[in-house]
């Protein structure tokens, strides 16, 4: 009789495999039977560092590497990766020994971000590169906008940042609002007067649109720091 958890998870992934021994290797914790899914976490972790690296690579043009660097592990992480497995209902679909489960090990952030590395790696040696890719942009783009994707509020770090320079604040402007009430899209410009620019951001709220405009003005100023950053006026 087929599992409707893996059924479930396969209709959330957005891939049936054709290798059904695949996904249950992935799902299969080392507490429940060996082989377990730790050779494909192994392979997935290699896979989801590289692929969330070309996704920031290629959807922040301005930002350093060390900036990039820092975004990778806040989102290659536990926590992220967890949150990710429990939007599949991985857990449920998980292989675990008796005392683990009973342990409530199906919710356990290391275990689901394990598992969630080792599905990666079961798509990519049951389809290829490409859907790999596919699924992991997926989950990774909604999350490339967050407000605290950085350990901070974008608009809170532009605001210190300028304050410690003795700087004017910046300034918001709506631009636009446009769509119908239950899904509007909000155009803001951020006016940065010391540094001599007008920054866009858009977003399904007002603050969402400001602090994507408040981090385009922080990548600006990290790819060309004006002459005084290193030296906050007193």
């Amino acid at each position: 009789m087929p599992n409707p958890n893996l059924a479930r998870l396969q209709d959330r992934l957005g891939h049936q495999f054709a290798d059904a021994a695949l996904l249950q290797r992935a799902l299969t914790h080392r507490s429940h039977t060996d082989p377990s899914n730790e050779r494909l976490e192994f392979l997935g972790d290699a896979l989801l560092n590289t692929l969330v690296a070309e996704l920031l690579f290629d959807h922040f043009p301005a930002y350093a590497e060390g900036r990039l660097t820092q975004l990778r592990a806040a989102l290659v992480c536990n926590r992220t990766l967890a949150q990710i497995a429990n939007e599949l209902g991985l857990g449920d679909a998980l292989q675990l020994g008796s005392g683990t489960a009973k342990t409530g090990g199906h919710r356990l952030d290391s275990i689901l971000a394990d598992a969630y590395e080792a599905l990666v790696a079961a798509v990519y040696l049951d389809t290829g590169w490409q859907t790999c890719r596919d699924t992991v942009r997926r989950h990774f783009q909604p999350r490339l906008n967050a407000p605290n994707l950085t350990g901070g509020n974008a608009k809170s770090r532009l605001q210190e940042w300028l304050q410690a320079r003795g700087e004017p604040r910046p300034d918001y402007q709506t631009l636009e609002i446009c769509g119908p009430g239950h899904a509007q899209q909000f155009r803001v410009r951020c006016h940065v007067a010391s540094i001599a620019g007008d920054y866009l951001g858009t977003g399904s709220t007002r603050r969402a649109a400001e602090q994507q405009a408040a981090a385009a003005a922080l990548a600006q100023i990290e790819k060309h720091p004006p002459a005084n950053s290193e030296k906050p006026k007193k």
